[in-house]
């Protein structure tokens, strides 16, 4: 099983949901950036559960880094930080092991590594994975220091007013259900001249990274898909200045794989969260047959409430990856 991804800015991520630690290990951070388990206090509460819709499983999330670090600052080694599970109920889980969840990973979990692969709390699939990102994440924006991330959602459950968002969620918890989103970040700031054409295009590392995010399940930068419906002449993005500023930004900052100095702009869909309070019939491998599936445990109605600050992080990993590929 490989969970690894970059060659100059590596991150390796272990654990699962259940396990009693998970962690990240970070390779290529330069020696000298001011870190500490502080820096990372920000991004993790983003992250937390709390709001309206997200799951009621409470972990403190406290990281603990147990080396690359030295007097408060990094030292260019291996950057290893780790977390622990202090909050899990692994006997939710003991029967979708047999009766697995529409639209959730235990089936080609099964398929792909057999019956003993650890399925408590969705294991390495689980949107706790997330926590580990979002604190590779902190690192990749301190080596992007230039750069200003931004993030919001735009759409909950088909409603993009965001004064009704709380009334969406609300309503499908009361139904046993769920709602995705769509989350859009913004870079400003991150310069010009990074990614490459074709294969290492700011676009292809970045949809790379955040299609590894659990739920997600669409990504588009700029105007995207509704920049189809649009002419060239009503697309194309006015040339204003030497920098390269532009009257509109419908590709999002990135012209030919390469940023161009106008801010970075990328979408991503995040799926209704498939473990849901309503009965759904599903396989079952012990009886043979289809039967009714009522999902028990805590799981988030809408997960992307707190999916903002994972999609930040892995836009800057992405950029980091390619700024200390510059050199």
């Amino acid at each position: 099983m490989n969970n690894s991804f970059g060659n100059s800015f590596k991150i390796e991520i272990y654990g699962g949901s259940h396990t009693e630690s998970l962690g990240v290990i970070i390779s290529g951070t330069p020696a000298g950036i001011p870190l500490s388990e502080a820096d990372f206090e920000a991004d993790l509460a983003r992250r937390r559960s709390g709001a309206k819709g997200t799951t009621p499983r409470r972990e403190g999330d406290v990281p603990h880094i147990v080396s690359g670090v030295e007097n408060g600052v990094t030292t260019g080694d291996r950057l290893e930080i780790v977390f622990y599970n202090e909050n899990t109920r692994s006997g939710d889980y003991d029967r979708l092991r047999l009766h697995p969840r529409p639209s959730h990973a235990d089936l080609t979990a099964r398929h792909k590594y057999g019956e003993q692969f650890d399925l408590r709390g969705g294991g390495i699939f689980s949107g706790r994975m997330t926590l580990l990102l979002v604190a590779a994440g902190v690192v990749a924006k301190k080596i992007t220091d230039s750069a200003r991330y931004t993030s919001r959602i735009t759409e909950l459950g088909g409603v993009t007013d965001s004064t009704k968002f709380d009334e969406v969620v609300a309503a499908a918890q009361r139904d046993g259900d769920s709602v995705g989103g769509v989350i859009e970040c913004t870079v400003e700031g991150a310069g010009r001249d990074l990614g490459e054409p074709f294969f290492d295009s700011v676009e292809s590392i970045a949809a790379h990274l955040l299609f590894s995010v659990p739920a997600v399940k669409g990504v588009e930068f700029g105007s995207g898909f509704a920049g189809v419906r649009l002419r060239g002449s009503e697309r194309n993005d006015r040339i204003i200045d030497g920098n390269g500023t532009t009257a509109t930004n419908h590709e999002g900052g990135i012209n030919g794989g390469i940023t161009n100095g106008n801010p970075i702009v990328v979408r991503v869909a995040i799926k209704p969260t498939p473990s849901i309070a309503q009965a759904q019939d599903t396989y079952n491998f012990a009886s043979q047959s289809v039967e009714p599936l009522t999902i028990g445990g805590r799981h988030d109605a809408c997960i992307a409430r707190r999916a903002a600050v994972v999609v930040e992080a892995m836009v800057a990993l992405a950029l980091a990856e390619l700024k200390l590929r510059e050199g």
